[in-house]
């Protein structure tokens, strides 16, 4: 069995939870205290957030996503009517391998300046002409960042789905590249670069959407 994961809550008392990844060398903390806790709060959204602390080992040797869904993800099935995922950077790729992997486990997705992960997985859809074009090998498929990108390659229409990113990000590219699967109601891009300033405002943006509306 996976070793418990540390988690930081928010009680907003609904029937909805948003479960929120991080990025590499970020804690559940740095959520609190950027003020996601307390956007969604100030807000009166029917929405808990668990901000979720996975540690780099934990991703590197593949155990941090199965935690989730058997810690977080499975239990929170029966206790809430919606379950969302979310994460920022490494944690918003994460989100998207996770969700490729478990269709229907989680009911929306929130991702902030997600990575597009590594340049020889998206080398590789370049050098194929896109990913409209990419059809992934069996060896491909072996890898979740492709696999991830299989599933971007027709997510379904009802999904819902945001994808924020500052548009200074020095992975801006990859991620619009990930927003431009979605409606245009489903991404954001603002000013800023790969640090918190612009997250938070992408996250209010999010939150301003109405999917957790009173």
């Amino acid at each position: 069995m996976s070793a418990a994961l540390r988690t930081l809550r928010h009680d907003g008392g609904g029937d909805n939870l948003l479960v929120l990844l991080p990025g590499a060398y970020m804690t559940p903390e740095h959520f609190a205290d950027n003020g996601f806790f307390a956007d969604a709060a100030v807000r009166h959204l029917k929405l808990d957030i668990v901000a979720v602390d996975l540690g780099l080992d934990a991703v590197s040797s593949g155990d941090a996503l199965p935690a989730v869904i058997e810690q977080i993800l499975i239990p929170a099935r029966a206790q809430y009517r919606q379950v969302w995922l979310g994460g920022i950077s490494l944690g918003g790729l994460l989100a998207l391998c996770l969700n490729a992997d478990h269709p229907g486990l989680v009911d929306g997705l929130c991702l902030i300046a997600p990575y597009p992960g590594s340049r020889l997985t998206t080398n590789a859809i370049k050098r194929a002409g896109g990913l409209d074009i990419w059809e992934p090998t069996e060896v491909d498929l072996t890898d979740p960042e492709f696999r991830a990108y299989n599933w971007l390659k027709a997510p379904p229409a009802a999904f819902p789905v945001f994808v924020g990113y500052g548009t200074e990000d020095r992975f801006a590219e990859g991620m619009r590249d990930i927003a431009d699967r979605f409606p245009p109601a489903a991404r954001c891009g603002l000013p800023g670069d790969h640090d918190w300033p612009v997250w938070r405002d992408l996250w209010e943006h999010f939150l301003n959407l109405g999917h957790f509306a009173t």
